[in-house]
């Protein structure tokens, strides 16, 4: 069999769970078989949020939800906001808040470049320091279980895409926060809160795993 016959059906054999995505449009792109079809919206490098660069080689991908229930409050609405250095960190060392995927039910959009950290996790802990930070929307009339179903299609990428296991898909309850500004222990977050149970990791988000699994 040809290589590239091969490379080609490996893809859809990794990538096509799920339902059918849309026809790319402009400043959107997609590779084979089904991968996430993801909108390109970065911060503009050097100045808000990406101000001050720093590197870094992806370990982990942290999953997160908004808690934004506004009715307009979409992914390309999220990525407008980080664009315009909307949301301000001032107990980061970074002076705003930053990750780098916003998921609702109809699209993806890009805020960071995977090997630049955010500051969406732990201040200046190994979760900013070593994850891909994902925001599920959580807006009025957003449907949450297209919206979980096309974030466990984009961890499943991201996975494949960096060689991320899946014990190091985690969600933003599972590090420990102590804030920059004075060192203060703010614990562990309940969040993404409608995977965890009690505000733990436990059945919702095995099963999150599990289908993620199914995708990868």
């Amino acid at each position: 069999m040809p290589r590239s016959v091969a490379t080609a059906l490996l893809a859809i054999l990794l990538f096509s769970c799920g339902r059918d995505l849309p026809v790319p449009g402009p400043g959107v792109r997609a590779g084979p078989g089904g991968v996430p079809r993801i909108t390109a919206a970065h911060i503009p490098r050097g100045r808000y949020g990406r101000h001050r660069i720093r590197t870094m080689r992806p370990r982990y991908i942290t999953v997160h939800s908004t808690q934004n229930f506004s009715r307009g409050a979409d992914a390309r609405s999220h990525a407008r906001m980080l664009q315009r250095g909307a949301l301000k960190g001032p107990n980061n060392s970074l002076g705003f808040i930053t990750w780098h995927y916003t998921v609702d039910e109809d699209a993806i959009y890009q805020s960071l470049p995977d090997h630049e950290q955010g500051q969406h996790a732990d201040y200046e802990g190994p979760g900013n320091r070593y994850s891909i930070g994902i925001e599920m929307c959580e807006n009025r009339g957003n449907s949450r279980r297209r919206t979980v179903d096309r974030t466990a299609r984009l961890v499943a990428y991201l996975m494949h895409r960096h060689g991320i296991p899946l014990s190091r898909v985690v969600p933003h309850y599972h590090w420990q926060r102590v804030r920059f500004s004075d060192g203060k222990v703010m614990g562990r977050k309940n969040c993404p809160h409608f995977l965890l149970d009690r505000g733990r990791p436990g059945r919702k988000w095995q099963r999150f795993l599990r289908q993620i699994d199914s995708c990868h």
